[in-house]
């Protein structure tokens, strides 16, 4: 019934894409437990990005770096010397594959060596930069090396280039000739810097742990998890300067109208997250009342996709008073299918990943809530053990809009001919689900949940908030 190409993306990315990469760093005036702090910062940013990772810290003066595949964790534990990784700043990435592809010389940190063969200065980064040969072409020809093939390597070069430059000016400089999604730290000249592109597409927000410690983040759960205090998000266009004289701000680029990738708040972003002052898990909650609202119906129970559908699926069962039953059981130590001979056993594994008490639901209507649907295979998947459980009526309900276009700033989307919601009807992706009835969450509806025009809703309309270097296929 579902290739095993399909089983298998379904099992270990049920959305059939990327999460977005996470960066965190921080910064003190004093020696400091780096090593501890960046496992701690980095751990809280897994769910951004689980394929490798990697970390920079500066102690005396000197940038160590330790990357690889892999899961935070596990690359925490191939440091032997934990001495070398403890000093007074460090930067980190958790990373899944945007552009440039998988080689493991694409992992980041990225950094530069001097004449000396050193490394002297390391970057992160989150977001996608777009059409940028040209500039990848210039900068070979005044002969700086380039090793990977990501755009982040060609910010790295581009900054490179102007190291006779305090950064907020290398940065300037290079804003002039790049376009994209970027939140960036730096480590250069005993500095960390960080910095947004000017519609602040991607996240990032600054704490400070002590009087002596600033710590960034893409997300305010990093700041939580090293306990530091929430201070504020970075202004789109801004760069934020770290050194021994304390921390100073900088506009490098005109501010845009905020553009943050309203993604965030559906799907990437932990719910204990805040992002631009908004509750991440209480507009989840709120999409499910405003689902209700807009297509009521008579039900049994209310189940939520774990995990990131649980939250709608509260606020749909508050709204409708139908009872919320998390009769969905994932099992969180899946992270890679089974390889199995036949198509009967692959189909068997699905329920490896979620399976129904089924007790609970034999002869039941249900309302399931996701938080989108992508390609459909998994949510069909879905539908197919709901149904064998015995359910009696399956009613569909998701928490975006239908997506209709393929990101090109940071998330790794399937392309438009494997987007569903592209290619069908909403009436036909119904019939293709096998579903009694389906709904969306409206575009107009997800701009009054988060109360402002001002976000990339390009996934949805194909409007983005920077035009694409070639034509979405």
């Amino acid at each position: 019934m579902f290739p095993k190409d399909s089983l298998d993306k379904a099992l270990v990315n049920p959305k059939g894409w990327g999460e977005e990469c996470g960066i965190f760093g921080v910064y003190s005036t004093q020696n400091i437990d780096t090593f501890s702090i960046m496992q701690f910062g980095m751990f809280a940013l897994q769910h951004r990005g689980q394929e490798a990772c990697g970390v920079t810290v500066l102690k005396n003066g000197e940038l160590h770096t330790a990357k690889n595949n892999g899961l935070v964790l596990d690359v925490f534990r191939t440091i032997d010397d934990v001495e070398k990784f403890q000093g007074n700043a460090a930067i980190g990435h958790t990373r899944y594959t945007t552009a440039g592809g998988a080689s493991s010389k694409n992992i980041q940190p990225l950094y530069a060596i001097n004449r000396y063969a050193k490394p002297y200065f390391s970057i992160v980064h989150n977001g996608n930069l777009v059409g940028i040969d040209d500039l990848r072409e210039k900068l070979k020809a005044e002969d700086l090396p380039f090793l990977a093939t990501s755009d982040t390597e060609v910010m790295l070069r581009a900054i490179q280039y102007h190291a006779d430059m305090e950064v907020q000016d290398a940065v300037r400089e290079v804003a002039k000739h790049i376009n994209g999604a970027y939140s960036v730290l730096l480590l250069v000249k005993g500095k960390l810097a960080a910095f947004r592109d000017p519609n602040g597409i991607r996240p990032l927000c600054m704490g400070k742990l002590d009087d002596h410690t600033v710590v960034f983040s893409s997300e305010s759960c990093g700041l939580d998890a090293v306990g530091a205090t929430f201070v504020r998000d970075l202004e789109p266009g801004e760069i934020v300067v770290c050194t021994e004289e304390g921390v100073k701000s900088y506009q490098f680029a005109e501010a845009a109208k905020r553009r943050l990738c309203a993604f965030e708040y559906i799907y990437f972003a932990r719910p204990d997250s805040v992002l631009e002052d908004k509750e991440v898990y209480d507009l989840r909650v709120k999409s499910g009342r405003m689902l209700y609202e807009q297509a009521p119906i008579e039900a049994d129970a209310v189940i939520g996709v774990p995990d990131s559908g649980v939250p709608s699926a509260i606020g749909y069962s508050e709204a409708s008073g139908i009872p919320f039953e998390p009769i969905l059981v994932k099992n969180r130590y899946m992270s890679r299918s089974f390889i199995v001979p036949t198509q009967e056993m692959r189909e068997r594994v699905v329920n490896l990943k979620l399976n129904p008490i089924a007790h609970k639901i034999r002869g039941k209507r249900l309302v399931i809530l996701d938080d989108s649907i992508v390609r459909g295979t998994t949510s069909k998947l879905l539908i197919k053990i709901l149904k064998d459980a015995g359910a009696k009526e399956i009613h569909f309900r998701s928490a975006s809009p239908p997506i209709v276009s393929p990101c090109f700033l940071g998330i790794d989307m399937p392309t438009k001919k494997d987007l569903i919601s592209a290619n069908k009807s909403i009436e036909e992706l119904r019939e293709y689900l096998d579903v009694d009835s389906l709904d969306f969450l409206t575009v107009p509806n997800l701009i009054q949940l988060l109360q402002s025009e001002n976000h990339c809703f390009g996934c949805f309309t194909g409007k983005y908030p920077v035009q694409p270097d070639r034509k979405l296929e």
